[in-house]
């Protein structure tokens, strides 16, 4: 048994072959070009990565069981309909369909990509063997899923689940959104980086020294691993804006507790290779800050790095549906 996952981006197109292993046998890529395509011709480009998965590996699409599409944006999985996506020409998209048309294959399902990626490592990864569980990913932006009693949770709309979203820091920088403050304008990636460069900023006003200079200039800017790098040199600047990442990360962590109660809070996207150097100070934060302070006698939400790391969406798209 063999079902296709797609890992739909506004960069890249990534497409897999998924055994009933849970496991990737085979697996393609294209740039997506969503500004010199239309969406049908989006969905014929991701129809042939299927094919050419299934060919490389000598199986038919009669054999496919399912595909699976995991896309940014709001995702209506009831009908397979991308609402709305904003790096993608996307609205009102009836994917499913279209895949459908042009793959052969009828059981075809849609959904949000951080929706996929949670539902990933809560049916292969991290998470797998429970029933509620979170996954956030530390990128460019902080995404998120909710898995409740086995089913992605999305609001009666299909836009539930920004995490980012909430407010740590009331009046706080602006994000993305349109908001002030968001949880994502200052645990992600982004949020990291403009905290590495205003302490870059305050230590050249006070003449002080920090190793980050010399990280900074070696790569041409500052990057999500320059205050983590500079850290691990002994440096007590890039302490300083680790320390404080970490602080605003687990104000969100320990929020996402006291409203979800999972079983599992994974944590994923390029920060999450920090591993256990943004673990073991952040694991006593957020049992500080969580409702109850981790009391001995109730079960306590485990926190933890994911598993499926890039392959998280092709993993869970390809089992929409279970």
């Amino acid at each position: 048994m063999y079902r296709i996952g797609i890992d739909l981006g506004g960069t890249n197109i990534a497409v897999g072959l998924v055994n009933e292993k849970y496991e990737i046998v085979c697996k393609d890529s294209t740039p997506t070009e969503a500004q010199a395509r239309t969406g049908e011709e989006i969905a014929l480009v991701i129809a042939e990565l299927c094919k050419g998965v299934c060919a490389a590996k000598g199986v038919s699409l009669a054999d496919v069981e399912a595909i699976g599409v995991a896309s940014p944006g709001i995702v209506d999985h009831t009908n397979g309909v991308v609402e709305y996506s904003n790096n993608l020409p996307f609205r009102h998209f009836m994917i499913a369909d279209l895949l459908r048309k042009h793959t052969g294959v009828q059981n075809v399902h849609a959904e949000n990509d951080a929706n996929a990626a949670a539902w990933g490592e809560a049916v292969a990864g991290v998470a797998r063997g429970t029933s509620n569980s979170v996954m956030i990913t530390l990128g460019t932006g902080v995404g998120g899923g909710v898995i409740i009693g086995n089913k992605v949770m999305s609001g009666f709309n299909y836009a539930g689940g920004e995490l980012g979203h909430i407010v740590i820091e009331k009046g706080g920088v602006p994000c993305s959104c349109g908001r002030r403050g968001c949880w994502e304008a200052y645990s992600s990636a982004t949020g990291l980086i403009r905290m590495t460069e205003e302490k870059l900023k305050e230590c050249r006003a006070m003449g002080r020294g920090t190793v980050m200079e010399a990280l900074v200039a070696a790569k041409g800017k500052a990057t999500g691993r320059t205050a983590f790098d500079a850290m691990r040199a002994g440096d007590e600047a890039g302490r300083e804006v680790v320390d404080q990442y970490i602080s605003y990360l687990a104000t969100g962590l320990a929020d996402i507790i006291n409203i979800f109660q999972p079983e599992v809070l994974s944590i994923g996207g390029g920060l999450s290779g920090e591993r256990d150097t943004l673990l073991a100070p952040l694991l006593p934060l957020v049992n500080k800050e969580k409702y109850g302070g981790g009391i001995a006698s109730v079960p306590q939400t485990r926190i933890c790095i994911a598993e499926l790391g890039n392959d998280a969406g092709i993993i869970g798209a390809a089992f929409l549906g279970i």
